[in-house]
């Protein structure tokens, strides 16, 4: 998930405390976990402190840092007139010394608790709406956004991931509190995160449906194909919207046909960028619909709703993934209704080989609550 290093900039820097004039763009550091982490905060010409305001946490991807995510997704002309700060972060160095989010578990690194206290801090110079607290980022700070409404879903309202997805573990131990409205932009040719699913990773389409089915929102979406204002930029775009979730949550879709790993509407072009929407001003669209303190009086769905399945379609066997083990029944159903099979299970995950193809129904129980299923065989 890394994003190609774009240029190098040289700004002066500002201590978070100090006066600023105008719109401004200010460097700081606190520590967490031991390590000294760094950032960068943008606060429009218009910002009051005797108003709150919503913050916006823009995630870097893979090898880039917080100075090239300000000016590749950029969100400071829309902050400018919607009046909201937008905080960049930087995340840590792997071993080849790029800058990444730990995302997949695989460092010690807790991300998750940083951005916590960033929050915290940046509330504490700042007048911020604890209510308008929302997360977006590009491949990797995608994964991370998607991370920050599972773990940290008591301070995020709602988030949007562009070229960025879950992984298949990540999405069995989300432990998102309430409804989560969430936004993914993605092309079919993205080759660094590709749209059909990986080794581990989730494909996008069944990414939406997992996030559609834990918000409870209609499964038929409103289609809109975005018009092809830029010709030439190589790919198109759809827009699917699925309404009516719970506290009014919705999930949004911006499929990029023949598009590549990157940022739509960006003015630096990397690989094929569609051009026919800027995608910064969607994702401030879509958060400013919604608050924190709405979308928590109403209570999540229960774990057994948050189960996957992969791969769907299936070639061979299909796999079923649960939040929390214990006792359950699966019971698999043909086209016609007709059971063909039943198992107990108590395991957190459980493979399931069918000998032939068509569509099949899966229906898991525990007794107190029950999911249903449709897979493919191929």
């Amino acid at each position: 998930m890394k994003t190609k290093s774009l240029f190098c900039l040289c700004l002066f820097s500002f201590a978070l405390m100090a006066v600023l004039p105008a719109q401004f763009t200010i460097t700081g550091s606190i520590m967490s976990g031991g390590i000294e982490r760094t950032y960068r905060l943008y606060v429009p010409e218009i910002y009051d402190a005797q108003e709150p305001v919503p913050l916006v946490i823009n995630l870097h991807g893979y090898g880039s840092d917080s100075q090239e995510q300000e000016l590749y997704g950029d969100f400071r002309p829309i902050a400018d007139t919607a009046n909201f700060l937008v905080v960049h972060p930087d995340g840590t160095l792997d071993a080849q010394n790029l800058q990444y989010w730990n995302s997949f578990g695989l460092a010690a690194v807790d991300d998750v608790a940083f951005l916590s206290e960033l929050i915290d801090t940046l509330s504490a110079a700042y007048s911020i709406d604890p209510d308008c607290v929302y997360s977006t980022g590009m491949s990797n700070g995608g994964f991370m956004s998607y991370e920050l409404a599972c773990q940290l879903s008591n301070r995020i309202a709602a988030i949007a991931s562009v070229t960025g997805s879950m992984t298949l573990f990540g999405m069995v131990s989300c432990n998102a509190l309430h409804p989560t409205p969430v936004m993914q932009i993605h092309g079919t040719e993205d080759a660094t995160v590709p749209y059909e699913g990986s080794f581990g990773v989730s494909s996008i389409d069944n990414l939406v449906t997992y996030w559609v089915e834990f918000n409870n929102c209609s499964l038929t979406p409103t289609f809109t194909a975005i018009p092809d204002i830029a010709t030439n930029d190589g790919c198109t775009a759809e827009h699917y919207v699925y309404n009516g979730g719970n506290g009014g949550s919705t999930v949004e879709l911006y499929k990029i046909l023949e598009g590549d790993h990157s940022w739509p509407g960006a003015i630096f072009n990397i690989n094929t960028t569609n051009m026919d929407f800027d995608a910064s001003t969607e994702i401030w669209r879509f958060f400013s619909q919604y608050k924190l303190d709405e979308l928590s009086t109403v209570e999540a769905l229960p774990s057994l709703s948050r189960s996957i399945v992969y791969p769907n379609p299936a070639h061979q066997h299909f796999t079923l993934l649960f939040q929390d083990e214990g006792d359950k029944m699966i019971t698999v159903a043909n086209a016609l209704g007709e059971t063909i099979m039943q198992l107990a299970c108590n395991d957190a995950s459980v493979d399931i080989q069918l000998e032939s193809c068509g569509l099949y129904i899966i229906s898991v129980s525990n007794g107190k609550e029950r999911w249903m299923k449709k897979v493919v065989m191929e």
